[in-house]
């Protein structure tokens, strides 16, 4: 059982409107309700409540889960790596068929301690339950779970613990379930505990508007949503002055923040801003749609030394009719051109993506014009995904569906082909000096550091403990697969 102290429950954000500030004092007041039963439950057993937060998906599922671990630490709990806890939280994913398979699994385990430790509380939440008729069918499935909600009332989890806690709120057979379809309400300034006290991702905006036609996201997620430039960088300030010296912007789309505003802020700016704030030594974004990525932006990227010089461009096939059924709305040959004004103004970026094969409908033919399109651009590496149909979007329902043996042995291919051109593409930078945020010790290694350099690739090095969350000049000695050796280049 461990107890994380870092950073354990700030209000991050400031500058809110007067439906956002009214929320936040109740969910203050919600946390207040808690601890106060918390401590009595605490006495009682003459120890102290654990919780455990598990965070399944994407680095804003990353985010909301660091919101949660605030709130429980606010709330009176120690927070613990092990499942078998007084309160476990599984914070989910939908987006691919195996993620919803990891939960259940994880689910099974989680009600044998239950069996025998009738007071634990298990809450299940986040894009899982959020899909359309997945929390009833969670709920009849795992009976046992005590709290149900989705992604657009995370902020409320406060106050859905306290109704269960009290007894006060809880529906069919004691399970607090609440589901909103939508909202267009945005509640930041959570009591937050980071990962890592000297980076933290900063929502920028909520949801999508592209629905691709493979996507559940904008289903689980909502329409986009962006916050207020002010706000943001009030919170980058914020983090600055706690200690923070790396940020990720974090939205669906980062590229189409603001769209929603009339006449507000657009993303180019709001990125050249976030790097100017004093403190922060270097920004990263994520993810960014090829069809909104501006010259703007690029000229932005290129310009300042604080920007990572990573860009993750999620191109998903390499046949322009396939991005047309896929509601892409762009072809192989827009992204190309793409690529080639990015690397025209920053030659050495780190250019990653998403890449599905098996999409209903794909042809030899298609997948050897993503083939062709890996091999042109040349990625520094490439997430690859078999096609996952989730139900409720278009790509389920459509013909030719792909058997699972011709588009695993079309996945086969591909990750050969990428994981070569990967290999190849990042021992450019052998013998080079950059700058790495160290992160860790090496535990296999004493003595050894783990840091991330700007173009997200890991390296390890020699190293003092004491260098852990700066920046540190290396010398990058040697390339093993995905990550490198170094030294300090002092």
């Amino acid at each position: 059982m461990t107890e994380n102290t870092k950073n354990t429950s700030i209000w991050d954000a400031g500058g809110f409107g007067d439906e956002d500030l009214t929320e936040l004092a109740l969910q203050e007041n919600a946390i207040l309700n808690v601890r106060k039963l918390v401590g009595e439950i605490s006495e009682m057993k003459g120890r102290p409540l654990t919780a455990c937060v598990r965070s399944f998906g994407c680095q804003m599922n990353a985010r909301d889960s660091e919101k949660l671990s605030g709130v429980l630490l606010r709330c009176g709990y120690l927070l613990t790596d092990d499942e078998d806890a007084d309160l476990v939280i599984f914070n989910t994913c939908t987006v691919r068929d195996t993620a919803n398979t990891r939960v259940y699994g994880r689910l099974g385990q989680i009600h044998h301690f239950k069996k025998s430790r009738k007071d634990m509380i298990v809450c299940i939440c986040g894009c899982m339950p959020q899909a359309e008729g997945a929390a009833e069918e969670i709920h009849r499935r795992f009976p046992f779970i005590d709290i149900i909600f989705g992604t657009h009332n995370l902020f409320r989890f406060a106050t859905l613990l306290y109704e269960k806690l009290s007894g006060g709120g809880a529906g069919k057979n004691g399970t607090v379930i609440e589901i909103w379809k939508d909202t267009q309400q945005i509640v930041e300034g959570l009591p937050v505990r980071r990962e890592y006290p000297w980076k933290s991702g900063v929502n920028i905006s909520f949801g999508c508007n592209n629905f691709c036609t493979y996507c559940i996201v904008p289903y689980v997620r909502g329409r986009e949503r962006s916050r207020s430039p002010r706000e943001i960088i009030h919170e980058i300030e914020r983090l600055s002055e706690d200690g923070v010296i790396e940020i990720m912007l974090l939205g669906q789309n980062v590229n189409s923040y603001g769209n929603d505003i009339p006449g507000g802020m657009r993303f180019p700016e709001l990125l050249a801003r976030a790097a100017e704030v004093p403190g922060i030594e270097r920004v990263r974004f994520m993810t960014s749609h090829p069809k909104d990525l501006s010259d703007e932006l690029i000229d932005v990227m290129a310009g300042s030394p604080k920007i990572a010089d990573h860009l993750h461009l999620p191109v998903q096939s390499g046949s322009s009719r396939v991005l047309h059924v896929m509601n892409r709305r762009y072809t192989k040959e827009d992204y190309l051109a793409l690529v080639e004004r990015i690397r025209a103004k920053m030659p050495d970026i780190s250019l990653t993506t998403d890449i599905i094969v098996g999409f209903p409908g794909e042809t030899e033919s298609d997948f050897l014009e993503t083939l062709d399109l890996v091999r042109r651009v040349r990625y520094d590496s490439a997430f690859t995904f078999l096609y996952s149909v989730r139900s409720g979007t278009l790509a389920a329902d459509m013909p030719d569906q792909i058997p699972h043996e011709i588009a695993q042995e079309r996945f086969d291919r591909l990750l050969t082909e990428v994981q070569q051109i990967a290999n190849e593409t990042i021992a450019r930078h052998v013998g080079k000096t950059m700058t790495a945020l160290a992160e860790s010790t090496d535990p296999k290694e004493p003595g050894m550091l783990s840091g991330r350099l700007g173009n997200n690739i890991m390296i390890h090095f020699p190293g003092p403990a004491d260098r852990i969350g700066t920046m540190v000049p290396v010398r990058i000695l040697k390339q093993h697969g995905f990550y490198y050796t170094g030294e300090i280049a002092e």
